[in-house]
């Protein structure tokens, strides 16, 4: 394909390239081949230093900035410095409360497309790929077959250091990081860093005020469905404290939870 027939389909807007796992469409050739990589664990492009890999080059490129101590992009207001001028502009928007990227669906809002990319995947109904034991569906073939690892009891995945064993590679990443200390997400906004991504997830919650778990018996809400669940807790107890007072005839504690009073 010509550099002028690439160009005509951006303002087309055709997109002739299917992917046969998902149906993702896509404008050049090159990137539906990047994009099977995610439904593999094709990962090509290793770092000399680390061995971390990646689908793309370009993701090799910007990791291996951060081996060295080359950061020429500056916070004016916390003086947190990045390798390339557009995790700046990312960074500046947590200063800021600037969330340009909306979803169409239910209107939430990032700092970040590709976090709105990665959110409107929640939305979606494709997933190609279904367990046959208990009908949990998945949109990557890996996550299939680790899930299946649940049900064989089968953890292929072992840590050299303590020969713990683990049914995906990515709960062995994880744990691995107990050990070198490493915590590669940091929150840009006080610097606390974290072991996964889910826990920044929750600790940026907690700057931005959100609370998207709520309690459908009080309507307490919470960051995160674990302490969600951890209260919900309490009202079992407590429902449970008030059947046997109301066996014995005796007052319960709060006439208006109580059912049966």
């Amino acid at each position: 394909m010509s550099d002028l027939v690439r160009h005509k389909l951006s303002h087309t807007g055709e997109r002739p390239f299917c992917c046969d796992v998902c149906n993702k469409k896509f404008n050049l050739k090159s990137r539906l081949r990047t994009h099977k990589r995610s439904h593999s664990d094709e990962r090509p492009f290793c770092c000399d230093e680390c061995s971390k890999t990646f689908t793309q080059n370009g993701g090799l490129i910007r990791h291996k900035l951060s081996h060295g101590c080359k950061r020429p992009y500056c916070c004016d207001l916390c003086d947190k410095k990045f390798n390339e001028k557009r995790s700046l502009i990312e960074h500046m928007r947590l200063h800021s409360g600037d969330r340009p990227y909306c979803c169409d669906v239910c209107n939430k809002k990032f700092t970040r497309n590709r976090s709105l990319i990665r959110h409107k995947l929640s939305h979606g109904s494709k997933h190609p790929y279904c367990c046959d034991l208990c009908d949990k569906k998945f949109n990557e073939k890996r996550g299939l077959i680790d899930h299946m690892h649940v049900h064989n009891g089968e953890r292929p995945y072992r840590c050299d250091v303590c020969n713990k064993a683990f049914t995906s590679k990515r709960n062995l990443k994880i744990h691995e990081r107990l050990h070198s200390g490493e915590r590669p997400y940091s929150c840009d906004m006080c610097g606390k860093t974290f072991t996964q991504k889910s826990h920044i997830i929750t600790h940026l919650r907690l700057h931005f005020g959100e609370r998207p778990y709520s309690c459908n018996v009080c309507c307490k809400a919470f960051t995160d469905k674990g302490n969600m669940r951890k209260h919900l807790h309490i009202h079992s107890c407590f429902a449970v404290m008030c059947e046997i007072r109301h066996s014995l005839k005796k007052k319960p504690f709060n006439t208006s939870t109580c059912t049966q009073w």
